[in-house]
């Protein structure tokens, strides 16, 4: 067994490219790992870092496709299997309900059972509830789902008439304060300081919150805000109960750390007290929800506030294509800002794959109906309809996607409509499979039933599911019948995994999949926005309505709202696994004026178009960096880049691969085609040693520029972009021994 924290080698087989599925997957229904060694397998080397560092804080930047929650439940099952830690004394928290439940079940498949993974608000409401009747006496007040209706209560109160969208935008502005601990007397000129745009008067909003929290404590309710705020106050002013919470939890996993409030930041530092057994990871270029309070400043900022950390980097994308991931860099180089500065280039580790495709449509209609026909062709081709999204960024845009999926006989979901377990037909399911489980032997609707999925296709023939096609068109009874189907689906592959299961075992299996939300696949084109898209993939993504002024949004006025637009069209792109189709509208509707253009953010990207802003290679390449002790607070040097220029004409030089060259693509190469061939057949024994594809040792571009400009110093080559310092470190002398004519030793690594 290796040394907690000490790096381990895994077989290569088990991770390297062309060996391993999705890091994200798992099989559906896995056997848990025999032993805690076991666990590691599969994982690769940054991978096995995250699990295997178990003790003192643990950043890990974690770009997307790359593996997070595959390296984090990992390394909780590793420590629980290990005996390190105790099921009970760790907490990992994330931010919705789905991903706490995924988190769950992978556990439970992990052989660690017993962890408790929340969100934020239902670990604090737990506590709250559980330390009320000692911390504060009598009856906690009554928690409301939805605060909206009180907001308006408390505006009627104040005579301040709000439409309806107005009156949705001061409630994001209430719950804004809260997360950020501004008091109403303090929102105007904490709102002025943070650059927001109040959707009226901020000394409104200001009296509308005032009021607001009077009818809160006249009704005796809270909100959820006020959990986490309670949560902080008990905590604080009570030291005993403090030390309580601290004794039963001793270890913290913190997933999507970069969208962790300040006041959600200031819950965690009273879990933790004066401990450091804190694991966070997130990923700054996937910060999309600043609008709620959310902030990077936290994970960007860790290694300053705990400066023995261990950072460790994944940019292993096991989601995404090389075009797809090509694109979503490409995304990130024209970026500007901190989180720009901090951003992961990703390595994709899947074979090649199509394009991005690029539709320009006369009209929105067009447009719709133009992706519904993409489709059933896909469809048609094999592509199951669960492995498709259409992403958007308003709500507003769905409707016409909707009718255009219908019209096309296309079978849809809408993401986040209420949780698949919560549907009344399923919950229905759900007790008459439970009642056939129990007194099966008496139900005539059984006697013709041969094996399991035979049987649950008898029991939900009750409640209205039938083999034939699903019901044409859309709306509730389609989507009634897709749950059913779900349903079976499930009975079907849980029978092919599990030899001889009951329809008991089933009723267990979804039993725990409730618990979990673990919903199985609805059959149907899942709709969603991007901003709900989070954290979720598919074969198949149609990014639409990218152009200005939807992508970005008209309200982004400032530079941090469009570079916040920007990594939300990342998000975007890195849902994709295969297939990218990416479009736009010249004008809203049939004959209007075409006055539209595509996204700016596909500058220098689609093809046609020219780069507008240029930037320097991603620092974030993978890897672990040891945590030091001395100047922790020093601020990184930043080097003033001048323009790149092709050195034969002299033309400023905006293209990648130009720049690489350092010359036009047009312009005459002096490249010693000898000295290439022998580049590129050294490259290929270093892809080969070290099991990645021959790009990520050096692109063909790099090794041009190396056989045009043949360097002989390590500075000459240290000048030539694309080679970094890493690379410099690791081939430099291979590099300058091949330019200078000698013969390498016959399997040499390069170190």
């Amino acid at each position: 067994m290796p040394a907690c924290g000490q790096p381990a080698q895994p077989s290569p087989a088990t991770w390297q490219h062309g060996h391993v599925t999705a890091a994200t997957h798992s099989t559906l229904f896995p056997q848990a790992p025999d032993t805690a060694d076991a666990v590691l397998d599969g994982l690769d080397p940054e991978q096995r870092e995250v699990a295997t560092a178990l003790h003192g804080p643990v950043c890990v930047l974690a770009g997307a496709g790359t593996g997070k929650t595959r390296a984090i439940t990992h390394r909780i099952a590793y420590g629980v299997r290990a005996g390190i830690l105790q099921p009970s004394s760790v907490l990992a928290v994330t931010f919705t309900n789905r991903a706490a439940g995924e988190m769950r079940g992978r556990l439970r498949q992990l052989g660690a059972a017993g962890v408790q993974a929340r969100t934020f608000h239902s670990a604090a409401l737990r506590q709250l509830q559980y330390f009320w009747p000692k911390a504060i006496g009598g009856s906690m007040p009554r928690l409301v789902d939805r605060k909206i209706q009180l907001v308006a209560d408390a505006a009627a109160a104040c005579r301040i008439r709000l439409d309806r969208n107005e009156l949705r935008d001061v409630t994001a502005e209430i719950e804004w304060s809260k997360v950020t601990q501004t008091v109403p007397a303090d929102y105007a000129p904490a709102a002025a300081k943070a650059g927001r745009e109040a959707p009226r008067d901020p000394a409104e909003i200001a009296q509308i919150y005032n009021v607001y929290e009077d009818l809160k404590r006249d009704r005796s309710v809270m909100d959820f805000e006020d959990v986490l705020l309670l949560t902080v106050a008990i905590l604080q002013d009570r030291h005993d109960i403090a030390d309580q919470v601290r004794s039963q939890y001793q270890h913290f996993v913190v997933d999507e750390y970069q969208d962790v409030s300040p006041l959600q930041q200031r819950l965690l530092e009273l879990w933790l007290g004066e401990r450091d057994n804190l694991c966070v990871v997130g990923d700054a270029s996937q910060t999309i929800y600043s609008f709620t309070g959310a902030t990077p400043d936290h994970l960007l900022d860790f290694r300053t506030r705990h400066p023995g950390a261990t950072v460790v980097k994944l940019v292993r994308d096991y989601r995404s294509t090389p075009q797809v991931v090509h694109l979503a860099n490409g995304l990130l180089a024209q970026a500007s800002g901190r989180a720009a500065d901090h951003r992961l280039e990703l390595i994709s580790q899947r074979d090649a794959g199509p394009e991005p495709v690029y539709t320009e449509y006369t009209d929105e209609p067009a447009e719709a109906e133009g992706a519904a026909r993409r489709i059933r062709e896909l469809m048609a081709s094999g592509v199951p309809a669960s492995e498709i999204a259409i992403l958007f960024r308003t709500n507003s845009q769905s409707e016409s996607y909707e009718q255009a999926l219908a019209d096309a006989g296309v079978p849809y979901q809408l993401r986040g409509a209420e949780r698949f377990f919560d549907r009344p037909e399923v919950r229905k399911a759900g007790i008459a499979l439970r009642g056939a489980a129990r007194f099966g032997g008496n139900d005539t609707l059984l006697d013709d039933a041969v094996d399991l999925p035979s049987q649950v296709r008898a029991v939900l023939s009750g409640e209205g599911w039938t083999t034939t096609e699903p019901p044409a068109g859309s709306g509730a009874v389609r989507e009634r019948w897709e749950s059913l189907a779900a349903l079976v689906n499930l009975a079907q592959d849980f029978a092919a995994a599990k030899t001889g299961a009951t329809l008991a075992d089933l009723v267990a299996e979804l039993d725990e999949r409730a618990n979990a939300q673990h919903a199985p696949t609805v059959q149907g084109v899942t709709l969603a926005s991007l901003h709900s898209a989070k954290g979720l993939e598919w074969d198949v993504v149609f990014l639409v309505g990218v152009a200005e002024g939807m992508m970005p949004i008209t309200y982004a006025k400032t530079d941090e709202q469009v570079e916040e637009e920007r990594r939300l069209l990342y998000v975007g792109v890195t849902r994709a696994r295969r297939h990218l189709h990416v479009s736009w509208a010249l004008t809203r509707a049939p004959g209007g004026r075409a006055n539209r253009r595509p996204s700016r953010f596909l500058d220098g990207l689609r093809p046609g178009s020219t780069a507008t802003v240029g930037r320097a290679a991603a620092r974030g390449s993978g890897g672990v960096e040891r945590g030091f002790t001395s100047r922790p607070d020093a601020a990184p040097r930043r080097t003033q880049r001048s323009p790149a220029r092709c050195r034969v004409c002299g033309r400023t030089l905006t293209d990648a691969g130009e720049m690489k060259l350092m010359r036009c693509e047009d312009c005459p190469s002096d490249m010693d085609e000898g000295l290439y061939e022998r580049l590129r057949e050294w490259r290929g024994v270093q892809a080969r040693l070290s099991g990645q594809p021959d790009f990520c040792v050096f692109t063909d571009k790099t090794l041009m520029a190396i056989a045009e400009t043949e360097p002989t110093t390590p500075d000459e080559l240290a000048r030539i972009p694309g080679v970094l310092k890493r690379k410099l470190d690791r081939y430099g002398d291979d590099v300058l021994a091949i330019c200078a004519g000698q013969e390498l030793e016959q399997g040499s690594d390069g170190e």
